[in-house]
This record gives C-alpha cells, structure tokens and sequence, in this order.
C-alpha cells in the first residue's frame, strides 16, 4: 500500500507540473522520467537477481555445491595429529577389545591418512582373517592398494566391493573401478604420464569419455540419453573419492576436470574445470607436467565469456580469482587444524568433539531447510518469479492511471 500511495503523490506531482506548463512538453517528460526510475529503484532487488548471468562461477556452484571447496580443500577433514591421536588410541583399545573390527578400520585408515600405507595394509588384512568378506575392507584394502600404487590388485578388491554393495556411497566404487581400469589403460610400460590427456578442443575427452562408453548398451549410439544422468552421477563419484581419499590427487583432479567439461546441462562448468586442472598444476612436480596442465586449463575457458559482453576470460584472471580462493582455504583449514590440537593438548577425547560439532551443525541446517523447505539459492529464483510479477504488475497500474488521466483532458499536448 505504501509503494501504491507514492505512485499517487508523484502522479499528482507530475500533474501539478504539467498543469503550471502544460504546453512545456520538455517538463512533462523530465517529470515523468524521473518518476519511472524512481519506481523502478523502489521495486525490490531481487528482480533483477533472476537476470544473473547463468555462465558465471557462482552459477556453477550452484549446479556442482561443493566442488569448489573439495578443490580448495575447504572441507571438514581431520587434521595430522588427530590422526596421530586416533592411532594410539585404536591400539591401545584393540588391546581390550581384540575382535572390534571397526577399529581395525580406523586404525588402518589412520596409517593412510598419515602417510603410512603399508601398515594400513597390514592393519585391513588382519581384520580379514577375524572376520572375512565384509564390505569394508575390500574398500579399505583396495583404496590402499590404488595409492601404494598396485592398481591390479586395488581393482580386485574393490570388485569384491562393489559385488558385495553396489550402491554403498552413491556408487562411488564403481566410479573408483572405472577410474583405475582407465588409468591402466593409460599406461605405457608400466609407466603413467601426467596429464593422462594433453589438450581439450570442446568434445567430450578423457575419463568422461571412458565413463559414457562403458554404460552405453549393445548397438547404442553415444552420447545416449542417460549421458547426462550418467556424468552427474560420475562426478559425483569422483567428488567423493576426493572427499574421502586424497583431494589433491591430478588423477582426480584431471578425471574431474573431464566430468564437468562433459556436463549437457544448461551449465558447462568452465571455470570450475580449469580451477582443478591449475590445482593440478601446482601439485604436480614435473614442469613439463605443469605447463601441460596449464594449457588444458586455458584451452577450457574456450568460448567462456563475462557477463553480458563477448570478452573472453583469460587463465591470468581466473587464476588471480582462485589463488585466493586457495588462501582463503588454507587459512581456515589451519584454524580447523588448531583447534583439533587444542583439544588433544587439553586431553579432551578429540573423536568426541567432532561429533559434538558436527551435531551442532547438522541441527543449524537442519533448522534452515526446515524453516524455509528449500536451499537460499532456489528460494532465491523462486521468491524473483513473484516479485517481478509485482514489478510489472505497479507499472502497469501506473500506465493505466496516466492514461485514464490523460483521456479526462489532463495534460493533452
């Protein structure tokens, strides 16, 4: 009512104007100009919040949540020493409780997580001989045969997996699987060279071609139309062998890259693609590794342009963008890394802080969806559709009011 009560005085305004000069066609204009913009600043902004650029990073985001952290590493993990920690305790609980196969699972993932492979592989084995054929610890055992680098063996295992639980992470082992078959297939005299593929022109490439080829059925023509669900369903799968494995692996991060350059969506995330391929670059050791990385990562931008102009945005400008985006994660993993060391210093049990926080935070957005029955970013999109509507909707009465006046013989030039 109060938006409808201005558009009155400004309309007696205007006519107030054009009766003291109602010849000054110039004035009845300036004055009527003046009152348009003035309505459409007063209109909400959220209208003009369902015209966002839709080839943007934050667009992106939007469609992959979460890959950006998982490429940062700004995620929930554990730090060095609360690992150190969960060693000495899951031994010296192992001692008490002998046939607790779960903490063999913690303790073997601890070895790995601290860098210590071997004895993760050793730790898994012997929870096979106390209880054979469960579930994880073919996953354990193969994960850890992958990173020590025996992927015939690693592949065994996670086919007993994915045997015993095909749908156990969303399908995350049958992506593991099809990773490491394509990573062998790779390989040359036993010897794999990073990048596993050396430029990008815009098709499908990589491990997302490997992906599409392994589901197509007998005689079908590829991309099929389960292309896209199959390719959400594989980054997915690859986001979690990041989340739960090493995020900073170029394996990943390249396989990655594939996945979201080969998205048939409204979206192709471009940005988000040549982020993990410059990640890439900086964990690889050879320069000839790094530059061949760099050069995916700008052949990815192709055709990738600001918004609402045909400049095309350099590797220089993204890289400025996600060099801090990569400060910024480091710095709050180190806070992370602080405080799980402050609690072991003050000989809290650090197992149980963590799921003291993790409780209070899935309450905090348990209480935000619940509140509102949808993400911030769709009630976003959502909550535009209506108030356009209304946008328009006091324009038009306001049209309507002007020409009611002027057909009464008000303001006739």
């Amino acid at each position: 009512m109060l938006l409808l009560e201005t558009i009155d005085i400004l309309i007696q305004t205007n006519d107030k104007q054009q009766d003291e000069c109602p010849y000054d066609l110039g004035l009845v204009m300036k004055y009527r100009t003046k009152t348009i913009l003035l309505l459409i600043v007063l209109i909400p902004a959220p209208l003009a919040a369902c015209l966002w650029d839709s080839d943007t990073l934050e667009e992106e985001r939007r469609q992959f949540p979460s890959v950006l952290e998982l490429i940062t590493g700004k995620f929930l993990r554990h730090s060095p020493a609360f690992y150190e920690w969960r060693i000495e305790d899951r031994k010296k609980r192992l001692e008490q409780e002998p046939e607790n196969v779960a903490l063999y699972d913690d303790l073997a993932v601890a070895y790995e997580k601290t860098g210590q492979t071997d004895l993760a592989i050793e730790t898994i084995l012997k929870k096979e001989e106390i209880s054979p054929g469960l579930y994880e610890t073919y996953a354990n055992l193969g994960t850890f045969y992958i990173h020590a680098g025996r992927l015939e063996e690693g592949l065994n295992e996670i086919e007993k997996a994915i045997e015993i639980n095909p749908d156990a992470h969303f399908g995350r082992e049958v992506y593991q699987k099809l990773l490491v078959e394509y990573v062998l297939s790779k390989k040359r005299a036993h010897i794999l060279n990073l990048p596993m593929n050396t430029e990008y022109d815009g098709r499908p490439f990589g491990f997302a071609v490997h992906v599409m080829l392994e589901n197509l059925a007998p005689g079908e023509d590829w991309p099929s139309s389960e292309s896209t669900v199959e390719n959400h369903t594989a980054t997915k799968g690859v986001l979690g062998m990041m989340r739960f494995g090493n995020f900073d692996s170029p394996i990943l991060l390249e396989a990655l890259a594939s996945l979201l350059l080969n998205e048939y969506d409204e979206t192709q995330s471009k940005q988000l693609a040549a982020r993990a391929l410059l990640q890439a670059s900086y964990v690889s050791e050879a320069t000839r590794q790094k530059e061949a990385f760099r050069t995916i990562a700008e052949q990815a931008l192709m055709m990738q342009t600001r918004p609402g102009t045909i400049d095309q945005i350099s590797l220089e400008e993204v890289e400025g963008q996600f060099l801090t985006e990569l400060a910024e994660a480091k710095a709050w993993y180190k806070m992370l890394v602080e405080r799980e060391e402050r609690w072991i210093e003050a000989g809290l049990n650090p197992d149980e802080e963590s799921d003291k926080l993790n409780l209070k935070n899935v309450r905090v957005s348990s209480q935000l969806i619940s509140s509102s029955g949808e993400g911030p970013n769709r009630r976003l999109r959502r909550d535009a559709i209506p108030i356009a509507i209304s946008g328009l909707a006091i324009l038009g009465a306001l049209m309507l009011r002007w020409s009611r006046r002027n057909r009464n013989g008000k303001a006739q030039f």
